[in-house]
């Protein structure tokens, strides 16, 4: 398509249970409209996730939507995920409102007792404006829902699936992932536990992680279709790596590769092999993708000391409970693990929270409200918890390449000792520092720097003794656009891609059947 398409419409995948596919399905139609010239943005009321990202004005959301917003070819913003909530370790969250932390609710504050409204209530009003302000600017928004639209106990006071489709008179398609089973009933089920109102915006569905030969699975649909009156809009093929940045880390398994990606031969004589520390409320685990992305790199998430025995580079990565997780690697004989590793020279790298319990000392009366204790003290700093969060995206120099990254921490590190890491352009400390064979940093996503990626595995593997090589050639930036275009090919080739298109621009259609019982 030449000339711009101005839909002017919006729509809502929404899921039959979590991790269905509706992130990666919202991505694949982002990447599949931007590719037909229309100007369309990603966005999600409410998002429950330990994984963020920094826009470029300061503000916290989701790495979903951020990939998303990528797919779209648009910078992420605020608007795009007004509502995150990062899941803390004593059944309450720090609500994030519009990219700034505004509190920690428990679940029953967060959604109310019953008696009242709780926080959630009150912020459909924002969560329906900022999605009109995308609207008002974009040709066409790409919702993505929560959990499933089902969840009857949690519908009065919903603000991310049914309740912002009535609110903003979105379309819904709910998506389904076959490869668990009961697909079928799944879609049936999902519909009929919804009211009226809400089942007048559900038009149909998209089927999921479809494995074998499609003309198999179309009695079914034809029943499902004479069931409840609505469409299946696609079938979507199962494919290995197809995900984008998940919400949660521990969907990875500990004892798996990450993603489920292939490692490719390695360009010298040996591979690396990397264990990440799958600590208690880890954060941002995506900082370890772009080591896995090399060829050679072998990267597993581990919970045990035999585990990082064999391993090249162990790395702590972020976690939203520091002081939990440090508690969590002395209990399991990890922490007496990685001393041995600094006192023998192996290599280890701290990231965020793993940076500040690799230092000697931490205050923390925000967080944890643990108050003082004792670090690993592998690396000469000492952390203390400011109230205020600490939100960058700062641009430096380590090792004589460019390293860009962003920071999500209240921890504030005085470094006491130990080389500088992470400069500026003088040679100055900006962040972080190196006690001989072991690294810390608060800044996330400094890997995904081709150049800095490099250069620090070659430190890693002279440490290591491993005649590992890094390939000249990778690009992590053309690997994840790569990526968001195979899921834009995936809605474009099993999609009913004109059927979308109407849904998107014209709404739900008019007099969908209502499938008893619906909700109370």
């Amino acid at each position: 398509m030449s000339d711009r398409q101005r839909l002017g419409g919006g729509l809502l995948v929404a899921g039959t249970t979590s991790d269905a596919g509706k992130s990666v399905v919202t991505a694949g139609i982002c990447r599949w409209l931007v590719r037909r010239g229309v100007k369309v943005a990603p966005f999600k009321g409410q998002n429950m996730s330990l994984n963020s990202f920094v826009t470029r004005e300061g503000a916290e959301i989701g790495r979903a939507q951020a990939m998303q917003a990528q797919a779209a070819r648009v910078e992420p913003t605020a608007l795009m995920n007004p509502v995150l909530l990062k899941p803390g370790g004593d059944r309450s969250s720090q609500v994030v409102l519009m990219g700034r932390p505004v509190g920690e609710l428990s679940a029953r504050g967060y959604h109310g007792d019953g008696t009242g409204p709780g926080r959630q209530e009150t912020l459909l009003g924002t969560v329906v404006d900022c999605l009109q302000e995308l609207r008002s600017t974009y040709d066409a928004v790409i919702c993505e829902g929560a959990g499933s639209p089902a969840e009857i106990n949690l519908r009065r006071t919903d603000i991310v699936n049914m309740g912002v489709a009535r609110a903003a008179r979105l379309p819904v398609v709910v998506v389904g992932d076959i490869d668990r089973g009961g697909v079928f009933a799944s879609f049936f089920g999902t519909t009929a536990l919804l009211s009226p109102e809400d089942q007048s915006l559900v038009a149909g569905y998209l089927v999921n992680k479809f494995r074998g030969d499609v003309s198999l699975l179309e009695p079914g649909l034809e029943m499902l279709r004479g069931l409840t009156g609505r469409a299946t809009y696609g079938v979507l093929p199962f494919g290995h790596g197809l995900g984008i940045d998940e919400e949660d880390g521990l969907r990875v398994s500990l004892r798996g590769a990450v993603r489920e990606s292939v490692v490719a031969p390695p360009y010298g004589e040996d591979v690396l092999r990397v264990a990440v520390c799958a600590v208690p409320l880890m954060s941002n685990f995506t900082d370890v993708d772009a080591l896995a992305a090399e060829p050679g790199v072998v990267v597993r998430f581990v919970d045990r000391p035999d585990e990082i025995a064999d391993a090249d580079l162990v790395i702590v990565p972020g976690t939203r409970g520091t002081v939990r997780a440090l508690a969590w690697l002395r209990e399991r004989g990890l922490a007496d693990a990685l001393a041995r590793r600094a006192a023998d020279g192996r290599p280890l790298l701290g990231i965020c929270g793993g940076y500040q319990l690799l230092g000697e000392h931490i205050e923390d009366d925000v967080e944890s409200r643990a108050g003082s204790v004792d670090g690993l003290g592998l690396l000469p700093v000492r952390v203390e918890f400011a109230r205020g969060k600490t939100l960058a995206r700062p641009v430096g120099e380590a090792l004589g390449e460019r390293v860009e990254g962003y920071e999500i921490h209240h921890g504030v590190a005085s470094v006491e000792g130990g080389d500088p890491f992470l400069v500026d352009g003088a040679g100055r400390r900006l962040d972080g520092t190196r006690a001989g064979s072991v690294w810390g940093t608060h800044w996330h996503g400094s890997l995904e720097s081709d150049g800095f990626r490099r250069a620090f595995l070659r430190e890693v593997a002279a440490a290591a003794g491993r005649r590992f090589v890094p390939a000249p050639d990778t690009s992590f930036a053309t690997l994840r656009e790569e990526q968001l275009d195979l899921l834009g090919d995936l809605i474009e080739e099993h999609a009913d891609t004109d059927a979308l298109l109407r849904l998107i621009e014209s709404g739900a259609p008019s007099g969908l059947p209502f499938i008893a019982p619906g909700a109370p």
